[in-house]
């Protein structure tokens, strides 16, 4: 048996080793039968080292969340299912950010009062936070083997996060009191040499009572009312950080995500479809948020009802904060699909390979060549080295500048333009929200999503893409004209026009509330409840319509025995209601501004376009970070601090405050001057957008004028 076993080891010797050694022994046999075996068993299992660099990449390129990646999920991983995903992002940010924040801007005011440089404050606080994060969320998110899905998903999470935050003044403070449950009457049995200023921050105030302890117990709570609101600037302020942290690596990290990931021809398509998204964003923001506001901002615990106020009333406070809400909750839903997305699609190196680049090309020394160049290239990894070369480049540079400049536009208007159609044409905040929703969708969205069709319909190249950029601008200039189109001010006792028309003794007087037909009443200018009389004149409260007799009918009241008003026999003195505006310019206005927004978007695709093209593609990401923070520094951030203070400065009647250095709100606007500023603001930055578009043109050279380009050619 022995001997059989050893002549089967020699043979598997043999056959090892190729010769005829002889095993010494049956342990050394084994030993080396087991190390045969062993490295027979690698030889089997080895495989190409190409081939599994494959299997690896294929396994990078998977949906799911870190081990989670089922089979049935990758249907998911494709370009088309990231654009779903992302276009949500966009359409959230913008709704957010755009949309809800800008229509409950005079909301805001009047709710915790303030002035039109403190929410001016506030909405730049979104792109100054977007400026100091971009270069870190482009320069690390760029790089190779970051994953762009990551940075964007925990940028929707921050943007939940600071919704949830700018809605938390509702919660902080006390409930609104937009009137009181004593009348706001005159009253003429003495009480008027009794009555103390008194002064209110966004809550009403009240008349004398009956006896002294109601009249302490009245003046206790009218402190707690009047006190100070304007420590919320800082809560919306913070809330407006984290948005713009969120929001940031959306437009950057996002595009060039789906630049990489599909083909040069349908990139256009897909980046119009992605920011046709981001603009619809504030139009469904200005809509939803309109609507919100016909809801009573505490329906929880009170029935406007009881308080005879509806939306139609000037001391209305709509539910602004409910939106805010809602998206906080969407946007951490949003994140979960996009942390499953791979750092790159399925056959975007194939892509890649196939994209000839249009990047700016300096014209190179005679003593430089490809080797030279291709060595700069790689000592772009240093950070100041990458932006100084980025700012060589002259088209990226005006492109930058126009970016700027029409930043600062679409911010500035984003803003305060639903305030200017409110104050101006004298619509109530819901309405004004709804026009400015039914404008954004067709304008905003159409032209955004038809300037990325052009660049695909026509195949432009970069410089053909300037140039479209320029003719849309020079367009958009002539229809800032929209702004000249403004209504006369509205009648307001002692302010535009005198209690007794007869009283007007030259255009440049100056009015005073305070008249001989209700100076005996007492009257508190704390307590802003405005009123419209029977002759179509806006009074501050019922006092100052020296008003004596308050009737509650349902949700409306009616006011009678008014000495400043000349009463009509068949309906009451005055109401609580908006006075109807006689202007009839606001369908001008909006047809021309639908102009002004249709060609400024149609711009913004074909200028993205461009700037993609003018740089080198390792560039992209860093090229669009470096634009979005020349945008926000030169445009977005100054243009609601320079709207606001130039809105300020045409108001006319101030809500009167317990904080002197805080103010209150504005009460009443000069129309004249609110929509000259408006229209010279346009101007003045469509203007310059005009010169830097043709600078960019001017200046680029494609590729194809490089002479070290046109003799690899040749070759």
């Amino acid at each position: 048996m022995s001997t059989a076993q050893d002549a089967n080891m020699s043979t598997i010797c043999q056959l090892e080793t190729g010769s005829a050694p002889k095993c010494p022994n049956g342990n050394m046999n084994n030993n080396n039968s087991a190390r045969s075996s062993r490295v027979g068993s690698a030889t089997v299992t080895s495989t190409d080292p190409d081939t599994d660099r494959e299997q690896e990449e294929e396994q990078a390129q998977r949906f799911g969340w870190h081990r989670c990646q089922p089979q049935w999920l990758q249907r998911f991983c494709t370009a088309k299912w990231a654009l779903f995903w992302l276009c949500w992002g966009g359409a959230l940010q913008g709704l957010i950010v755009n949309g809800l924040v800008n229509v409950n801007i005079s909301t805001i005011e009047r709710r915790f009062g303030l002035r039109s440089r403190q929410t001016g404050l506030v909405a730049s606080g979104y792109d100054l936070a977007s400026f100091v994060c971009l270069v870190p969320v482009t320069y690390y998110g760029g790089r190779k083997g970051a994953s762009k899905p990551c940075f964007i998903a925990i940028g929707l999470l921050l943007m939940g996060l600071g919704s949830l935050i700018f809605s938390l003044p509702h919660f902080l403070v006390g409930s609104y009191r937009a009137t009181i449950a004593e009348a706001n009457i005159c009253e003429w049995d003495g009480l008027a040499n009794q009555t103390t200023m008194q002064c209110g921050g966004g809550g009403g105030g009240a008349g004398g009572t009956a006896n002294a302890e109601q009249e302490l117990e009245l003046e206790l709570d009218e402190l707690e009312l009047g006190e100070s609101l304007t420590w919320t600037v800082w809560l919306f302020f913070g809330a407006q950080l984290l948005h713009g942290a969120g929001a940031s690596p959306l437009f950057t990290l996002g595009v060039t995500y789906l630049d990489e990931n599909v083909s040069t021809k349908m990139s256009s398509v897909y980046l119009g479809i992605y920011y046709t998204m981001a603009i619809i964003g504030p139009a469904i923001g200005y809509v939803l948020g309109g609507q919100l506001l016909l809801i009573y901002t505490d329906f929880v615990n009170v029935n406007a009802a009881d308080l005879s106020l509806t939306s139609d009333s000037k001391v209305w406070i709509g539910a602004w904060w409910i939106g805010f809400v809602f998206a906080a909750m969407i946007c951490c839903l949003i994140a979960i699909p996009i942390f499953g997305y791979p750092k790159s699609l399925p056959g975007a190196q194939k892509l890649q390979l196939a994209k000839i680049s249009e990047a700016h090309t300096k014209k190179p020394k005679l003593d430089e060549g490809p080797e030279r160049m291709e060595q700069q290239r790689r000592r772009l990894g240093e950070l100041p080295q990458a932006i100084l070369a980025l700012f060589k480049n002259p088209t990226f540079f005006f492109l930058n500048l126009a970016g700027a400049t029409e930043g600062m536009v679409i911010a500035g208007f984003a803003a305060f333009l639903p305030k200017q159609i409110e104050n101006q044409f004298g619509i109530s905040p819901v309405i004004s929200a709804l026009l400015m929703g039914l404008i954004t969708v067709p304008a905003g969205g159409g032209g955004t999503f038809l300037g990325g069709y052009l660049v695909k319909k026509l195949n432009l190249a970069c410089g053909g893409i300037i140039k479209v950029c320029l003719l849309a601008t020079v367009v958009a200039t002539f229809f800032t004209s929209s702004f000249l189109v403004s209504c006369p001010n509205a009648s307001f006792a002692g302010v535009t026009v005198p209690y007794v028309p007869a009283a007007q003794v030259s255009s440049g007087r100056v009015w005073e509330l305070e008249a001989p037909c209700n100076v005996n009443c007492g009257c508190s200018r704390g307590n802003y409840d405005p009123i419209c009389g029977a002759d179509g004149v806006i009074y501050y409260s019922p006092c100052f319509a020296g008003c004596g007799q308050e009737q509650q009918l349902d949700t409306l009241k009616t006011y009678n025995n008014c000495s400043c008003i000349v009463e009509s026999l068949i309906q009451p003195a005055a109401t609580n209601v908006m006075c109807e505006s006689k202007c009839q310019s606001l369908p001008y206005f909006i047809g021309l501004c639908f102009l002004l927004m249709l060609f400024t978007f149609l711009a913004t695709m074909p200028a993205l376009s461009a700037t993609l093209r003018c740089v080198q593609d390792e560039q992209r990401s860093f090229a669009l970070g470096l634009q979005w923070i020349k945008v926000r520094l030169m445009g977005t951030i100054p243009a609601p601090l320079i709207f606001g203070a130039l809105i300020d400065e045409s108001c006319i009647l101030w809500h009167e405050s317990c904080d002197d250095q805080a103010g209150g709100a504005c009460l009443v606007y000069d129309n004249f001057y609110i929509s000259r500023y408006m229209w010279l603001l346009a101007l003045i930055g469509k203007i310059c957008s005009v010169l830097f578009f043709l600078g960019a043109w001017w200046f680029y050279v494609p590729p194809s004028e490089s002479p070290h380009i046109k003799k690899d050619a040749e070759m």
